[in-house]
């Protein structure tokens, strides 16, 4: 595993460790996913339900509007909906500007939350009446997605298409889990392993509203950590909301950046 970060590193250098091992020199995130490098930025393409957008971008006041220009004309000629992932360290400092006079929407900023493996606690047990069923197949999938209808309201097929492909080609890059209460789904959440890297990232977590502050979120955390933890990686992510980050914080996490996605479609 490359490993470039000194332990307990600031968080500038932990940022640019991010930046550099997450985006700069991204991998394809499962798949049908092609990372392509073009002009000043990093994408990644592919047929759904391939997630498509910039990962990286490092561009000049003078030259970004005719590089964002440039992706818009790709993409569309790919018939594809794409994501700007920008970061609020990203250059100009004005592209969220120049990506909203571009025909692109932003959603909802997140905080981009990091913590050391080591540093999580691995022995949280779910509270009584509740058991974690780890998700490989149709079946667990199904379940998570009554989760997040209830938890989000509204599954995704999209997620769904893309987990079961990596059960069958690339079991080892995902981790999914869905809480029990008897038969009844009621928490559920993933990790994506980044082969490479050093990075794990923790996705989806979603309670329905009835079984929050019992506990369980912690528990589906600890899950995962404990799994991160034996495949070597140091660090995990996330890209926290605001009803997470609290959770999150309370259990190590520190913020590093924030981030917000800008959709185009065409």
């Amino acid at each position: 595993m490359h490993t470039d970060a000194p332990a307990g590193a600031p968080d500038d250098e932990l940022l640019a460790v991010f930046d550099r091992q997450m985006r700069r020199h991204a991998q394809p995130d499962g798949p049908g996913a092609t990372v392509e490098r073009s002009g000043g930025v990093v994408r990644q393409v592919g047929p759904a339900p391939v997630w498509n957008g910039i990962l990286w971008s490092d561009l000049t006041a003078s030259g970004a509007d005719a590089e964002i220009a440039a992706q818009v004309r790709h993409f569309a000629s790919l018939g594809s909906e794409f994501e700007w992932k920008l970061y609020a360290h990203d250059r100009p400092a004005d592209l969220g500007r120049r990506l909203a006079a571009a025909g692109f929407e932003a959603e909802p900023e997140e905080t981009v939350m990091v913590a050391r493996v080591a540093d999580l606690p691995l022995d949280v047990e779910p509270p009584a009446g509740i058991t974690l069923r780890p998700v490989t197949d149709e079946a667990g999938v199904a379940l998570m997605n009554r989760v997040h209808d209830g938890a989000f309201g509204r599954p995704s097929a999209a997620l769904g298409e893309r987990l079961l492909a990596q059960f069958a080609e690339v079991p080892d890059t995902v981790t999914a889990v869905v809480a029990m209460a008897g038969e009844v789904p009621v928490s559920a959440a993933r990790m994506d392993a980044h082969p490479g890297t050093e990075f794990a990232s923790l996705w989806g977590g979603g309670t329905l509203p009835e079984w929050r502050g019992r506990g369980i979120y912690r528990a589906l955390i600890a899950y995962r950590t404990r799994i991160a933890a034996e495949r070597g990686y140091r660090y995990l992510q996330v890209d926290a909301s605001d009803r997470s980050r609290p959770i999150l914080r309370r259990l190590g996490f520190t913020p590093l950046t924030l981030t917000t996605p800008y959709i185009r479609r065409p």
